[in-house]
């Protein structure tokens, strides 16, 4: 049987042998034998599991990662597979939100979600059922001036229009993206004036990053 040094896997895979001994010590490696000097003996099996590691941290995030390769250490293959099947899910219905946000944004002149006729002004609980969004952020993206729902002079209630239903959808796009408060804030606001085009550059680039982030597409 073909062993690899912690050296000759951390040279392989670009990680550190710090790392690796974290990664053995979480329960996500099988433990390796150890030679009469003590050293570590890893084989084929320990590179594949140092592989995925890396592939589903790519695809899904280290915590994902780690609660799949324990699985599978501890021999609970079915678990693990359908811990990434479930990943796989909402990666997917983050994917099409995020699609259909692009081509709302694309023609303006579209109903923000497919099939739902809108209505000039919807509740709050409307706005979250309609968008998947939970009406706590919501709340809080109006806190941070990311929206700024119209307020019923009967009742104060929060109102609601197509046009912060786009909004909604643009800032669940950019969640998962690195821009700043007052660079979403300029984004958002641009559905406001018509200009589409920051809106659309940041629903392109979390686009790609969904296409891209598919852990079969990582795996060798």
């Amino acid at each position: 049987m073909k062993h690899y040094r912690p050296i000759d896997i951390a040279r392989k895979l670009n990680i550190s042998t710090s790392a690796m001994r974290h990664y053995e010590s979480w329960g996500i490696i099988p433990l390796p034998e150890r030679s009469e000097s003590n050293y570590r003996l890893y084989t084929d099996v320990h590179l594949a599991y140092f592989r995925c590691t890396r592939a589903i941290s790519n695809g899904f995030g280290f915590a994902c990662a780690v609660d799949v390769l324990r699985k599978m250490t501890q021999g609970q293959t079915s678990e693990a597979l359908w811990i990434v099947n479930t990943e796989q899910a909402k990666l997917n219905h983050e994917k099409t939100v995020t699609e259909q946000t692009l081509t709302l944004l694309r023609d303006p002149d579209l109903s923000p979600i497919e099939d739902k006729k809108l209505r000039a002004h919807m509740t709050i609980g409307e706005a979250a059922a309609l968008t998947d969004v939970q009406p706590s952020a919501i709340r809080h993206w109006e806190q941070e001036g990311l929206i700024k729902p119209e307020r019923s002079p009967d009742n104060g209630y929060r109102l609601f229009t197509p046009m912060h239903i786009r909004q909604i959808l643009i800032i669940r796009t950019m969640r998962p993206t690195v821009y700043f408060l007052e660079d979403m804030k300029e984004i958002v606001h641009s559905v406001e004036r018509h200009s589409m085009d920051a809106a659309q550059k940041v629903t392109e680039g979390t686009l790609h990053r969904y296409m891209n982030a598919t852990v079969f597409n990582t795996w060798e």
